[in-house]
């Protein structure tokens, strides 16, 4: 790197301080598409054992991506408010906007799923009560067909419900004591990664998986949370990570870290369940894989190809819908074989997956604009209504109100 180009690292703003970053929109866009590929992939026959096989299975690191961007976009205002003195959030907005973002179109998922789609036999009372409230993996065998990929959803609901509390107990961590948040996080994430064994000392009824809750994954949040620490630091602090985080650095060592996690170290890639070396392993990685793709679109200054890119129309189009895309594909990827007569488990996956990705963009399509936007409207609209009065009773929190609109609207992103 030119001595100028170092200088910028050191004094330009990270693109991830700047409000709404549209290449992480794009990246969710990117990450969807990833976790929809490794679910044809083995639909289709394709995952297993071979070089091939091992990598379309591993796709699924994709929700290591998806656990990033949240910890990124939720802790931001923790951390801005840690190093610059600014308000703390206020919970009770947050946690509005949460459900607001997450539950509307979910719930429409969980219906059609459960009451349309054919199975051997009716879902169980308990199955819907479950799905309904985003608990399934601690109630067994509740993981039902067209709705699997919702463990990480409830994995996502449970972080948002505790973060809040967590930034709590870093409360203190201000000022000058603020550069102890990064090795505090990181400690707790290395710390985490005993839930491997620890986990599976607890006594649990069958068809529950301790490897499904929110301990086993937060090293993944931990990248995002990294990130957006860094981002409001002082440059001098952390002036070498924001150096090297550049394309052509993070995303060939990204790269590496995914071949690494592909092979059995990261366990298998069926649904055989991995030892607890290889569980702890994956974990690890893959917060470093979250970082490493992250890292270049927050900590650098904005711009760049590969920002150009992922900040594009179409890219920003389906980063929109990427909820929708998560939410919606298992269903679509259900229909698509008795639609098309195809036979699961035989092959065909590029017409599998043209076809579940085209289905499932259209059907997000309308879920964004039908169900998700006109809920995000809604709740800005009582926002609104809520902090004039506030302002109005209290002018001297006015102001806060007026940030905390801004890091709803930044929150409104955070979603798989």
């Amino acid at each position: 790197m030119s001595t100028a180009e170092t200088s910028r690292f050191d004094t330009a703003t990270p693109a991830g301080a700047a409000g709404f970053v549209p290449a992480l929109e794009g990246m969710r866009a990117c990450a969807a598409v990833a976790v929809m590929l490794t679910h044809t992939a083995f639909q289709t026959g394709q995952v297993g054992d071979s070089v091939l096989g091992r990598v379309w299975g591993r796709f699924d690191m994709a929700v290591a991506v998806f656990f990033g961007l949240s910890g990124f976009l939720l802790w931001r205002a923790h951390a801005r408010a840690a190093w610059t003195g600014t308000p703390r959030p206020d919970s009770g907005r947050y946690y509005r906007s949460r459900i607001v973002r997450i539950m509307p179109a979910y719930l429409v998922v969980v219906i059609v799923a459960l009451a349309l789609m054919p199975r051997s036999e009716p879902p169980s009372g308990s199955t819907w009560l479950a799905n309904l409230t985003l608990t399934q993996v601690f109630v067994p065998h509740s993981l039902t067909v067209g709705l699997t990929q919702m463990w990480s959803l409830s994995v996502e609901m449970l972080f948002y419900l505790v973060m809040p509390i967590a930034a709590l107990a870093l409360v203190r961590l201000r000022g000058a004591r603020a550069r102890w948040r990064v090795p505090t996080v990181l400690l707790v994430a290395a710390a985490s990664l005993s839930w491997a064994w620890a986990g599976s000392t607890i006594a649990l009824p069958e068809g529950v998986n301790y490897q499904n809750w929110l301990p086993s994954y937060v090293p993944w949040f931990v990248a995002g949370i990294v990130l957006a620490e860094i981002v409001f630091a002082p440059a001098s602090r952390y002036s070498t990570v924001r150096r090297l985080a550049r394309r052509r650095i993070c995303w060939p060592a990204a790269i590496v870290v995914f071949a690494m996690i592909a092979t059995p170290l990261g366990g298998p890639v069926t649904l055989d369940s991995p030892a607890h070396w290889q569980f702890a392993v994956r974990m690890g990685l893959g917060g470093v894989l979250g970082f490493l793709l992250l890292a270049p679109l927050v900590l650098a200054p904005a711009g760049g190809p590969g920002s150009r890119f992922l900040g594009s129309g179409p890219m920003q189009a389906l980063g929109r819908w990427s909820y929708g895309i998560f939410i919606w594909h298992l269903v679509v990827l259900a229909a698509v074989f008795p639609l098309f007569a195809i036979v699961p488990f035989h092959g065909r996956m590029a017409t599998v997956t043209v076809l579940t990705f085209v289905f499932s963009a259209a059907v997000s399509a309308l879920s964004y604009a039908w169900v998700e936007e006109p809920a995000r409207r809604w709740l800005a609209r009582r926002e609104a209504r809520r902090s004039a009065v506030a302002a109005q009773t209290d002018p001297a929190r006015a102001a806060s109100a007026e940030q905390d609109a801004e890091d709803i609207a930044e929150e409104a992103a955070a979603a798989p």
